[in-house]
């Protein structure tokens, strides 16, 4: 993975706020219900802050808003996203970086990811939201992907479905995994 894989912090920034806002909650409130520090929250506020994915998550679960909801600006009607651009996450724990490609726009709860991941420790996630289900379509390499205890192991071309709502795992087994990751929310 690149040394360049950096964070849209402004946007992070811009979106944390307005969604706090919504909830009406204080920095206090939201960093304690989402389980992060209040100064790690004020620094992500301030685009100051250099976010994990982790990080990202539980906030987006506490604000009860897609992950998505906090990397993507507005975008034209038509849009293209060419290897190497979009928000670019990486997980604190593992070789892995998430890139999304789009957000679900009103009405439809669907946000879609590439996903670059590198043999080593897994990612392994939390639950997310309640009814959200994962799909994975793998691309290149080989990768263990599911539910710890039911995870499957990927070539290229398969596809699998699993509840995101509770722990899973992407351990990617060759160099140069990729893979497209669609998040459905009810």
């Amino acid at each position: 993975m690149s040394n360049e894989t950096v964070a849209p912090r402004q946007v992070i920034a811009d979106s944390l706020r307005r969604e706090r806002g919504r909830v009406g909650w204080s920095l206090t409130e939201l960093a304690r219900r989402a389980g992060v520090a209040k100064s790690t929250l004020s620094q992500l506020e301030s685009a100051s802050g250099n976010p994990s994915i982790e990080t990202l998550w539980a906030l987006a679960i506490a604000l009860g808003v897609p992950f998505s909801h906090l990397l993507d600006p507005p975008r034209p009607v038509v849009q293209v996203v060419r290897r190497g651009e979009g928000p670019r996450i990486p997980a604190t724990d593992a070789d892995y970086v998430g890139t999304l490609l789009t957000a679900a726009p009103p009405h439809v709860r669907r946000d879609v990811y590439l996903i670059e991941a590198e043999p080593g420790r897994a990612r392994l996630s939390d639950p997310h939201g309640a009814g959200v289900v994962e799909h994975v379509l793998l691309g290149a390499g080989r990768a263990l992907v599911g539910p710890p205890g039911q995870a499957v192991e990927l070539a290229p071309g398969d596809y699998v479905r699993y509840p995101g709502d509770a722990p899973h795992v992407f351990q990617a087994l060759e160099p140069g995994t990729t893979a497209t990751l669609v998040s459905d929310h009810p």
